[in-house]
């Protein structure tokens, strides 16, 4: 096929930019001519992180809808008109032959006019619970590949196709990698590690709990690798000592995943999907301040199925430190957590998402 051209959409969140450069990397090793275009939100981290990919990206100037009242509400009619005659421009100019959206503002706008000018688009929702722009676009869209069951209640069925979320592939065998990842992360063999996430900004109160457990952790003879995310790093790099790895993110997220024992982790898509291949025992918190509170039901899929354990942020005073001592002395809860996390696993979404894709250019 020749001349093709694909543009891809989304962003704000590690969430969103990394499953669309995933895609990106399997077009572009289909189709090593193919141009790929990415679209953004001006002011979001998108633009640096996927220019640092190697793609190259156009910012729209969009923003959501507070909760409430603010001056950016205001403004969101006149920022929608702007990115939507941006986007008429980009695909006027451009021509793609197909466009995907991966969630999050940008993709509202640019899949509205590729649909308007009869273009095949693509969504993929990494959410147990869509957001309100999937929800929009689904109806004109050609395909919506989920990462979780049941999402017909949202969205037309026979347009829904279940491939999960796009992973690192340097996740997928990663029981090879622990001797190299103790080394390179200067970590104690003898020691269980735990691996604390809080997403790519950071996670204000996972930071305070682990603060808070330092002492506690130091008496069970527990090492830390702790993602405190850039926001919060100042703050927190004052504890980094032999047994306490404090970082603003992570480069090679393949040898923390290798050394960890026990994680801790937020509930955003990516991240779940990660843990269900990557296979350890996860204690979720889930973040109560995102739409629809839908890191909770992403949470909560994996422990219906007694895959995960989960703390809600207002049961983390009163339960934490006794969920986590008694996972840590329980080694067959840790194998058997493991094992059935590891069943949730979809490995090859990537390649299946590429699949539709490839499909919607016949």
């Amino acid at each position: 096929m020749k001349n093709l051209k694909f543009i891809l959409s989304g962003g704000g969140t590690g969430g969103h930019i990394y499953p669309a450069v995933a895609i990106a990397n399997e077009l572009k090793s289909r189709f090593p001519d193919a141009e790929i275009l990415f679209v953004g939100a001006k002011d979001k981290m998108e633009m640096q992180k996927v220019p640092q990919s190697g793609y190259r990206i156009e910012g729209l100037w969009i923003a959501g809808l507070q909760r409430k009242l603010t001056f950016q509400n205001a403004m969101f009619p006149f920022k929608l008109i702007d990115s939507l005659w941006k986007s008429r421009k980009i695909i006027k100019e451009f021509k793609p032959n197909v466009v995907i959206g991966t969630g999050g503002f940008a993709s509202g706008p640019l899949l509205q006019m590729a649909n308007m000018f009869n273009i095949p688009t693509l969504i993929q929702e990494q959410n147990s619970y869509p957001g309100i722009t999937n929800k929009i676009l689904s109806k004109k869209a050609n395909k919506i590949c989920v990462a979780y069951e049941n999402l017909e209640r949202f969205f037309p069925k026979q347009k829904t196709i279940l491939t999960g979320n796009p992973v690192r592939q340097d996740l997928i065998d990663i029981d090879s990698k622990k001797d190299e990842a103790l080394q390179y992360l200067n970590l104690d063999p003898n020691k269980k590690t735990l691996l604390v996430l809080g997403g790519s900004l950071g996670a204000r109160r996972v930071n305070q709990l682990i603060e808070k457990e330092l002492k506690k952790f130091a008496a069970l003879e527990v090492q830390i690798i702790w993602q405190c995310g850039k926001f919060y790093f100042e703050d927190y790099k004052k504890y980094i000592s032999n047994t306490i790895h404090v970082l603003a993110f992570i480069d090679r997220m393949d040898l923390v995943y290798a050394a960890a024992d026990i994680v801790i982790s937020r509930a955003g898509a990516s991240s779940v999907s990660e843990l269900c291949i990557v296979g350890k025992p996860v204690i979720f918190i889930p973040s109560p301040n995102v739409a629809e509170d839908h890191q909770t039901k992403n949470a909560k899929s994996i422990v219906d199925k007694k895959g995960a354990l989960m703390l809600k942020e207002s049961e983390l005073n009163s339960q934490f430190s006794l969920v986590f001592e008694a996972l840590l002395r329980d080694q067959g809860k840790q194998d058997q957590l493991s094992k059935n996390i590891k069943h949730l696993a979809l490995p090859n979404a990537t390649k299946q998402i590429v699949d539709e894709i490839v499909k919607l250019l016949k």
